[in-house]
């Protein structure tokens, strides 16, 4: 890699291209326009959100700082019941009893209920544990969302209900890229939330006039 391509410009247009190239499918693998999926995923969200469900969200190192980072913007934002299940005494728990692919999958047998949703973050799409966690929603009934990078066959793109795939081998690029996606979708939130907070004021005052 040559410092050229390091250059903090050259590197904030190729993530634009990333982010702007970003593949949405379904779980069938067929593609769905990115802004479709984004509007699809919000209705989940606000489903759970009005049904007092839960969103779960797993990912490991720096994935797993993505989803904390989420975490923090579901609940403060969109005032979602989110948890991240990274705890270090429960994970070093759950994968000296049960190995570390089958921690997250034996935490979301336990907590999980089918009007949930989960959100699993893999940057290659191939990490057992959360593909291995997928599956124990899937079999609970629950909406997933997946987010993953790298190579467009790898399997977590085709386990989930939607599917954000980012065209990069880059770390640093799918990270951001999907911190970016999911602090979007929050902030959708919040946007609303504002916009209604605005009709409200403006309703009071046609009302008191």
């Amino acid at each position: 890699m040559t410092q050229h391509s390091m250059d903090l410009r050259s590197r904030l247009e190729n993530f634009r291209q990333i982010i702007c190239t970003t593949v949405c499918t379904n779980l069938q693998g067929d593609i769905i326009e990115l802004e479709v999926g984004m509007n699809l995923a919000m209705q989940w969200l606000e489903e759970i959100r009005r049904n007092k469900a839960a969103l779960y969200i797993v990912g490991n190192g720096g994935s797993a700082a993505v989803a904390s980072h989420a975490q923090t913007d579901f609940i403060n934002v969109a005032c979602l019941k989110t948890q991240v299940l990274h705890e270090p005494a429960v994970l070093t728990c759950m994968t000296n009893d049960y190995g570390y692919e089958n921690a997250y999958a034996r935490m979301l047998s336990i907590m999980i209920e089918s009007n949930d949703c989960l959100i699993a973050i893999s940057s290659s799409g191939k990490s057992v544990n959360i593909c291995r966690a997928v599956h124990e929603a899937r079999a609970r009934g629950l909406k997933i969302i997946t987010l993953s990078g790298f190579y467009e066959d790898n399997p977590l793109r085709k386990l989930g209900d939607l599917n954000y795939w980012l065209e990069s081998t880059d770390y640093g690029f799918v990270e951001v890229g999907h911190q970016f996606i999911l602090h979007n979708l929050a902030d959708r939130f919040g946007a609303l939330k504002a916009e209604l907070a605005r009709e409200k004021v403006q309703n009071h005052y046609v009302t008191a006039n």
